[in-house]
């Protein structure tokens, strides 16, 4: 059982920078793959990015939209996980969601493959 508590959304303006963070529990937090998902008002939940376990090389994936300008990264020693979102834009306003699994791939970008949720938070990026 893994329990995630995201931190660190707000009110951004655009252009501007927020870091999230994702703190973990449980011992076994190098083994799971982790990730950022996002749901906007009236929107189905998007992911965002997933970084492999770090003895699978700490691999990374994007959507499209955040290449460049969002950067995920893990700290096995602090169970933490942080997303790095710089340049942000209107339209990355949404409910930011820290996500784990034990099995899945980083390459994997379906809601539903992921087990565990944290309850999200808030980042408004105003125009």
């Amino acid at each position: 059982q893994v329990q995630l508590v995201e931190s660190g959304g707000g009110l951004v303006q655009a252009g501007g920078s927020l870091r999230l963070s994702c703190a973990a529990s449980g011992r076994t937090f190098s083994t799971y793959t982790m990730g950022w998902f996002r749901q906007a008002p009236g929107k189905e939940r998007e992911f965002v990015a997933a970084i492999s376990r770090s003895r699978s090389g700490g691999c990374t994936n994007y959507v499209d939209s955040a290449k460049g300008r969002f950067t995920i990264s893990r700290d096995d020693a602090k169970n933490t996980v942080h997303i790095e979102m710089n340049s942000l834009k209107p339209e990355d306003t949404a409910v930011y969601y820290c996500v784990a699994d034990y099995s899945i791939s980083y390459r994997r970008t379906d809601a539903h493959e992921y087990t565990y949720w944290g309850q999200g938070t808030q980042v408004t990026v105003s125009s």
